[in-house]
């Protein structure tokens, strides 16, 4: 009975921490996947990290309540970070399209169900499978893994320095968007520095019907080049975000 219960509380702290993380991370957290797909996940990765989890805790007194929320939190925050290195690239194509004009080009995100900029759906494509080609989802497992021996079950959990430090990179959002941004966003500035110029050159000159097409046309082309610094603007990204993420699992 007592060997039930040694593993059977290693499964249930392992479930708290993963589940809080994959209710919050990008990929893992997508409604375009179905559920069942998503359980199945949460499921294996909870068998696979069960063994480095188990402890001789009550699993039904307070101190067992105090530690599974503890778990989910743990969990939860380090999805969140994730989930803020997403959202930044997302914000920057965001920026980019209200630069060159498309800002209200919108389509359904299949995952979160919501209407989000086109370009900003397209910039989170390219940062989930950057993330998976740069093996993300693999050091993710591996963190958790760590984390279990850095930040055992019935320790002390996250403090109030490492609660701060993770709203404080909430704010670090809008600074990541713009890194992604900033060279598309510059040159579709001379563009429009150019369009001002003309239309002092040219008063009568009806800027809305030949510039908007001029600055779309533009737009991609600064968006195309822009490209190439992008994966680099991303790993910059995950390296900040990597480094709370590896505070918050006790390193």
């Amino acid at each position: 009975m007592s060997t039930l219960i040694y593993w059977l509380s290693g499964m249930l702290w392992a479930l708290g921490r993963v589940g809080g993380f994959c209710m919050v991370a990008p990929i893992f957290s997508a409604m375009v996947m179905p559920a069942r797909i998503r359980v199945a996940i949460m499921v294996l990765l909870t068998m696979v990290l069960a063994p480095l989890a188990p402890t001789q805790m009550d699993l039904f007194s307070a101190t067992g309540a105090a530690t599974m929320v503890a778990q989910v939190l743990i969990g939860g925050s380090i999805g969140f970070v994730l989930q803020l290195i997403f959202q930044a690239a997302s914000y920057g194509g965001i920026l980019i399209g209200q630069s060159m004009g498309l800002g209200f080009a919108e389509l359904v995100d299949p995952t979160t169900n919501t209407s989000v900029p086109v370009l900003g759906q397209f910039y989170l494509v390219m940062v989930s499978l950057l993330f998976l080609a740069m093996d993300g989802h693999l050091q993710v497992i591996s963190l958790f893994a760590d984390s279990f021996r850095s930040l055992p079950p019935g320790a002390t959990g996250l403090d109030e320095k490492s609660l701060f430090a993770v709203v404080a990179a909430g704010g670090n959002l809008f600074s990541g968007a713009l890194r992604v941004a900033l060279p598309a966003m510059t040159a579709l500035l001379l563009v429009n520095i150019g369009f001002a110029a003309t239309s002092r050159a040219s008063p009568s000159m009806n800027l809305f019907a030949v510039g908007f097409p001029i600055s779309i046309c533009l737009g991609f082309i600064a968006l195309w080049m822009a490209m190439r610094g992008f994966a680099s603007a991303y790993s910059a990204l995950q390296s900040v975000g990597w480094g709370l993420m590896q505070h918050l699992a006790g390193f």
